[in-house]
């Protein structure tokens, strides 16, 4: 996802943990000896029902300081520290109370309720103010709610852990939701919490803590890394970098020992005139968190200091900054999670959040798929619940308009999970079994009373795939109940089937409640690749480079390279480019040819730095292609290389016959310098075809890249700076090794 706020940037060294020690020790001792409370704490405030009241702040060493709500009061002593905590009992939802709090000085907090507090937290989405969301100047004026309270948490991000936030309570009005942040308080959060309030008739207390462009990880405390076994060196690497952790003081006493050591050498080497030895470097493991992005950093800045203030539950929309880790976010998630709940000390702790949407994100469209699946998966920790909103996103923005519906689904999760309101619709269908019925598969599902189309089409985005041979095929779904039966013409014999497997699905499907079915897979899938399924022709080749075209740069870097372990000759040389558009639909090239080199090292892309360059003919060309009007078949004549580096013109230089003078094709004149714009082409001349190009490179996003003769402008597609149009787009090189 594209970050909103830059991240502010910290240079790594010695004196950065030194500040943050700093930072942990100012924060912890009191400016004075009055008593205060952190600023989480305010008139106007709500504060949980059913809970036990924690309150806590600083005064004198040694001072006695009481408060008391309502009739409920207290006394403690301030430690040594200069720290006091108090807890009065839980108790009902109700107020306006004053809270007050005395030792040497009184602070008194007026118009403070008791009802409902949920944090509301993540990246963008989240963050998204009321004025950038649909209807939001009419729904700022309307937003005159005197029980909704509100309390945004600056952006900060910080080493160490923090205890005092820059914040205050504020009742929402018009004047107080449209403010500060992104376009006012988050809209996801307002609409959730304007939702609860209705219904349960209780004061709410939301808590805006977002930073768009964010990862999770940030926002993950040290406990939770710590509970998660699958993210164990995640967790050594936070533990390292927090001064409080034993594997820090570890770490750190083993470095003062060896520059104690060194002092002393030194000093010896320097009494004798003699050369002094290598000092100590500081330990990179040492580092406490320098960005925005790291682990812990925004938990530090905007999350510690808000506990233990007790809560009901957080809501949450992020992930879009992680799309691209897989099932490796239910791991994220749970850490997040169990840290927030071990913080609190409170397992009741609710999490309800939401899937991303569908938007063009870049990539293999099935990489935020599988993302989707992960995020899925979370629902199996305790206490959780995720709502899908595939029918109201927007694949042309990244932040979809529509938080009223996503905050209103939210808050029917919390309301039917967290409040027993059993009469509330809140789950979308999910998969409950998967069975083949002969040509046909039966997908029965949950929460699926009323299952129809939202827009009375017949169902979409159901793929399914067959036992023997083939990829996924798009198929037709049929509603039966609570079931839905799915068959395609191209499929004999399914096994197994898939459900909005696209970053750019927008699906119908959904239950009488109106809450969509999101993405899913089941069943026995197959593993197979586009190039097995369609090219028989290479089931005898071995691969030498595989490149990810997204990755374009002023270097190849490719993703596997073999060139240096192919040591036996080969009599074939073949290239498989795919390229996969926005509409999720793949085409592809597959051109083999008699070998014109005996170096697997010199067929690759042809930077400066690999010495390739090649204008010549090649023999014996087979095609094999799905884009219409490429010339296929075996055994072709007019097979022709153009790779160099350089700069090129037009010019037929080669007296390539039926090449242009004036376009660029497959008759190119290279020129100086040797690192210019570039070109990797293989055409059949004979037909007057490109067959594939890729050129420009160093331009990435920008470069060239396209099979077939380009439809207008320079066949060989020279100018065209199109790769970012392809959502994914990979390259791979292969021979066939003699027997």
């Amino acid at each position: 996802m594209i970050q909103r706020l830059l991240p502010c940037r910290v240079r790594p060294g010695f004196h950065l943990v030194a500040a943050g020690f700093f930072l942990s020790l100012s924060a912890l001792s009191p400016a004075s000896a009055d008593v205060r409370l952190p600023k989480v704490f305010g008139s106007h405030m709500v504060l949980q029902q059913e809970k036990p009241v924690v309150l806590w702040g600083w005064a004198a060493p040694g001072e006695r300081v009481n408060v008391q709500l309502d009739e409920s009061r207290a006394e403690v002593q301030a430690t040594a520290q200069g720290e006091w905590r108090a807890t009065l009992p839980a108790r009902k939802a109700g107020g306006p109370y004053v809270l007050a709090v005395s030792g040497v000085n009184a602070v008194r907090f007026e118009d403070v309720m008791v009802g409902e507090v949920w944090l509301c937290s993540g990246q963008s989405n989240m963050e998204m103010g009321i004025a950038m969301c649909a209807d939001g100047k009419a729904e700022i004026a309307a937003a005159d709610h005197p029980g909704i309270r509100l309390l945004m948490v600056p952006n900060r991000w910080t080493p160490v852990p923090q205890d005092d936030i820059d914040a205050t309570w504020k009742v929402c009005s018009p004047s107080t939701v449209g403010e500060a942040g992104w376009g006012g308080f988050s809209a996801a959060g307002y609409y959730f919490g304007r939702e609860l309030h209705k219904r349960l008739g209780v004061a709410v207390g939301l808590i805006d803590a977002t930073w768009g462009g964010t990862r999770i990880e940030p926002w993950t405390p040290p406990e939770g890394f710590a509970s998660v076994p699958a993210l164990a060196k995640e967790s050594e690497r936070v533990q390292l970098g927090d001064p409080r952790s034993a594997r820090h003081h570890q770490r750190a006493g083993e470095l003062v020992g060896a520059t104690e050591k060194w002092v002393a050498e030194a000093r010896q080497s320097m009494e004798k005139r003699g050369l002094l030895p290598a000092m100590p470097v500081f330990p990179e493991e040492l580092q406490p968190p320098r960005d925005v992005q790291h682990a812990t950093a925004l938990y530090n800045g905007m999350i510690h200091p808000l506990h233990p203030f007790a809560m009901r539950g957080a809501i949450w929309y992020q992930g879009e900054s992680n799309s691209g880790e897989g099932m490796l976010y239910a791991e994220h998630t749970r850490a997040l999670v169990d840290g927030w709940r071990k913080v609190w000390n409170d397992e009741s702790l609710a999490y309800y959040y939401t899937q991303i949407a569908p938007f063009n994100y870049g990539g293999n469209p099935e990489t935020i798929a599988e993302f989707w699946e992960a995020q899925a998966a979370a629902q199996s920790i305790p206490g959780t619940g995720m709502i899908v909103i595939n029918d109201i996103g927007n694949l042309a923005d990244i932040h979809p308009a529509n938080k009223q519906d996503v905050g209103r689904r939210l808050a029917n999760w919390a309301l039917a999970k967290t409040y027993g309101k059993s009469e509330v619709a809140y789950a979308s269908p999910t998969l409950e079994s998967f069975v083949v019925e002969g040509g046909s598969v039966r997908v029965n599902f949950r929460d699926a009373a009323g299952l129809a189309t939202r827009d009375g089409k017949p169902v979409s985005w159901f793929e399914v795939i067959d036992a023997e041979s083939g990829g996924f095929e798009p198929a037709t779904a049929r509603i039966d109940g609570t079931s839905v039966v799915v068959s395609s013409d191209a499929v004999s014999h399914p096994v197994a089937v898939r459900y909005a497997w696209s970053m750019l699905a927008e699906p119908n499907l959904r239950n009488g409640a109106g809450l969509p079915v999101g993405a899913f897979r089941a069943g026995n899938i197959p593993r197979r690749d586009l190039l097995a399924m369609k090219v028989p022709e290479s089931k005898n080749y071995q691969v030498v480079y595989d490149l990810d075209l997204g990755k374009l740069g002023a270097n190849a870097v490719y993703d596997v390279d073999n060139a240096a372990k192919i040591t036996r000759a080969f009599d074939r040389v073949a290239y498989f480019l795919e390229l996969t558009g926005q509409d999720g639909k793949t085409q592809y090239v597959f051109a083999s040819m008699d070998a014109y080199t005996d170096r697997a090292d010199r067929l690759g892309l042809p930077t400066v730095a690999s010495g390739v360059r090649w204008q010549r003919e090649v023999a014996n060309l087979n095609v094999a292609s799905n884009v219409k009007g490429v010339t296929t078949g075996a055994g072709l004549k007019g097979g022709r290389l153009e790779f160099w580096p350089n700069n090129y013109s037009a010019e037929n230089g080669a007296g390539v016959p039926n090449a242009s003078d004036k376009l660029y094709d497959f008759g190119d004149k290279p020129a100086d310098p040797d690192q210019g714009y570039g070109c990797m082409q293989v055409h059949n001349a004979e037909a007057g075809q490109t067959l594939f190009a890729i050129n420009h490179w160093s331009e990435g996003a920008r470069a060239d890249v396209g099979i077939g003769n380009q439809p207008s402008n320079q066949p060989d597609w020279t100018f065209a700076a199109n790769a970012a149009s392809h959502a994914a787009k990979r390259l791979r090189v292969l021979v066939r090794l003699k027997p």
